[in-house]
């Protein structure tokens, strides 16, 4: 064969291989490229247009206007009101961000910690994404922006919607507050999408922390079309938020004014109650704060005044006060002693009574004691050796017992946040906390309402409700919510006997109405709106021996956190109760300010009168008639 063909055939069989090879890589490629291609487009498909649509269309929340917060006559305590806001868009600031907030700052009011922000805002988003500037502006601060907006290019003036509490702090403890979303709030089961909103708000404390998910509505939606760089292009749907339904309190505004009024500058608290059904009618605590601030921003220098004023301004006293009842226990004695056979106990105080080598002095001792006691005179003169006797025939886990049927030492479970439950001592408490046994001293102690036993004024007021109706009510805030009214309790009648309660009303009445009462001179004097009441001291200090032979120190010579704390609780009128009063004023015992603010508060609750009551009681006048000293 001639070598031509040979290198021919050759060329011929090497080629076929590699077209062979070549022809295999590619059906292997190809196959491979239509498998990829059959699980993008087929088998995937879905999920890969559902991806493209979601970089395509973004879905965006819209915040509900959040629900009103109204008094029992429909007077608003908290509502929303517009929000005059400046944005400012980065892409469209000629001369950039600096120099635009340079020129907003021409018009307006910005400090250097505002302009920090919002370059730092700007840096954190889109170029085309508005940021807030400055929010909650005047109407004459947002006029003048857009008096200048030609000149002020990238700036946006805005209108939303912000919460405002009309009264200030007069309510601020009893409506708290609304301030944005902390991370520890998102760490809650609360999964409402609306947490992740930015500049949402929520309720942080009272009211409106209480029913915040009623109030708070649900967040509507807004589907918009997005280019690639997240720019919105148009809407394509959007469905409206629900808004927060309204909340009716049981709080009557005017007489909550009127009871702030009468507490003035005094580190105080006060409520009142309808003693038949607890419907809380005034719940007030000073002094308070503007919880306003805390919607807009509280400034470092406002924050430190408000945690360093000795008032505790940010604390509710009404019912996160924790206070020892003084004499304003002895009734509930009084009830102890009825429903343990000691209705008949008679007593000669002279001062002091002796129990081994300590002496209990009576507040009375100076002027020798009361004399002859009997159980009703003992409430109305405020002796402390008829209740020191009674205390120690009873023992402590009977008087355990009463205290917790009327109220005290316990949560009262009314519908806000923050309660403190007070405290009410037992035996075998001592016993477990120190392992020492209960001591008659500590009884003596704990029957004029010292020693272990604490409680809040909230407690007062419903345990001198309970004495006055006869019936178990409990405290409540919540009347309507939404369109649902709230069904008020069906209170059972007090496990004591109607002669208790009789006798213990009687003593109440002597302490206001009889000549020789401890609140005579500071007694409603107008037929048929008089009140029955108890005066209490709370010691904050230990009187030693040395200090009571040398002459015991006056309030009025001591530093104002060593003062002893004034307590009154009432109800009126005497015959057929229906308001029921509990007051408290911290180190401030003399002057009996306590009970006139409970006189001149349920006096007003009767007649609802304020220049009327104001003319007869002069809010720092006393009395001409006085009692026998006794607070």
């Amino acid at each position: 064969m001639p070598l031509f063909d040979r290198k021919d055939k050759s060329r011929y069989a090497t080629f076929t291989r590699r077209t062979l090879v070549m022809s295999g890589g590619m059906t292997i490629v190809l196959g491979a490229l239509g498998g990829r291609l059959y699980q993008l487009q087929i088998r995937d498909g879905s999920q890969y247009r559902t991806a493209a649509e979601d970089n395509r269309v973004n879905e965006r929340l819209v915040a509900p206007p959040r629900g009103r917060i109204l008094d029992r006559f429909a007077v608003e305590l908290a509502n929303n009101r517009r929000n005059y806001r400046l944005l400012l868009i980065a892409e469209q600031a000629s001369g950039g961000a600096q120099k635009a907030l340079e020129n907003i700052a021409r018009v307006i009011t910005l400090n250097d910690q505002q302009k920090k922000r919002v370059l730092r805002d700007l840096a954190a988003n889109k170029k085309f994404v508005p940021v807030v500037v400055a929010e909650n502006l005047s109407w004459d601060e947002f006029a003048l922006i857009n008096q200048h907006l030609p000149y002020l290019p990238g700036v946006q003036p805005d209108v939303g919607e912000t919460r405002s509490y009309p009264f200030g702090s007069e309510m601020s403890h009893l409506l708290g507050y609304v301030a944005p979303v902390s991370p520890v709030d998102k760490k809650s089961d609360d999964e409402d999408p609306l947490l992740d909103l930015p500049g949402f708000r929520i309720g942080k404390r009272g009211i409106e922390k209480q029913f915040d998910a009623e109030v708070r509505g649900e967040a509507g939606a807004s589907r918009v079309e997005v280019n690639a760089y997240g720019r919105v292009i148009r809407e394509l749907s959007s469905q409206p938020a629900k808004p927060g339904v309204d909340i009716y309190l049981t709080i009557d505004r005017e007489l909550q004014h009127f009871t702030d009024l009468q507490m003035a500058a005094q580190s105080a608290a006060c409520i009142v109650m309808d003693a038949q059904t607890g419907d809380v009618l005034a719940l007030s605590s000073t002094p308070g704060f503007d919880p306003n601030l805390f919607n807009v921003g509280v400034s470092q220098e406002q924050w430190r005044r408000l945690t360093t004023d000795d008032h505790k301004p940010l604390i509710n006293k009404a019912i996160g006060g924790e206070y020892p009842p003084g004499s304003t226990f002895k009734p509930a004695m009084a009830m102890a002693a009825m429903q343990n056979g000691l209705a008949d106990l008679q007593v000669n105080c002279n001062g002091v009574l002796q129990v081994g080598n300590h002496s209990f002095h009576c507040w009375a001792w100076k002027k020798g004691g009361h004399g002859h006691v009997d159980l009703k005179r003992g409430i109305q003169v405020s002796c402390d050796v008829f209740f020191y006797e009674v205390a120690r025939r009873l023992g402590i886990d009977k008087m355990h017992e009463a205290a917790l049927l009327l109220g005290l030492g316990q949560r009262t479970g009314i519908d806000i946040p923050g309660e403190r439950p007070g405290f009410m001592p037992s035996a075998a408490w001592k016993f477990r906390r120190t392992g020492i046994p209960w001591q008659v001293g500590d009884s003596l102690s704990a029957g004029i309402g010292q020693g272990y036993v604490t409680t809040t004024p909230l407690q007062l007021c419903t345990y001198v409700a309970r004495v006055a109706s006869g019936r178990v009510v409990s405290p409540r805030l919540a009347h309507v919510i939404g369109n649902r009214h709230q069904p008020a309790a069906n209170p059972g009648a007090l496990p004591f006997s109607d002669e208790a309660l009789a006798k213990v009303r009687e003593g109440m009445n002597a302490v206001c109405n009889e000549p020789g009462g401890t609140a005579y001179g500071n007694r409603i004097a107008e037929q048929g709106l008089e009140m029955a009441g108890k005066t209490g001291t709370a010691q904050v200090r230990v009187i030693t021996k040395a200090e009571r032979g040398s002459g015991v120190k006056k309030n009025a010579s001591l530093p104002w956190n060593l003062r002893d704390h004034g307590l009154f609780i009432g109800f009126a009128p005497v015959a057929a109760p229906r308001y029921a009063c509990a007051c408290i004023t911290e180190h401030a015992s003399d002057g009996h300010p306590q009970v006139n603010i409970v006189r001149d508060v349920l006096r007003f609750a009767q007649q609802r009168n304020v220049l009327g009551l104001r003319t007869a009681y002069p809010i720092n006048a006393a009395s001409a008639e006085s009692g026998t000293g006794r607070t």
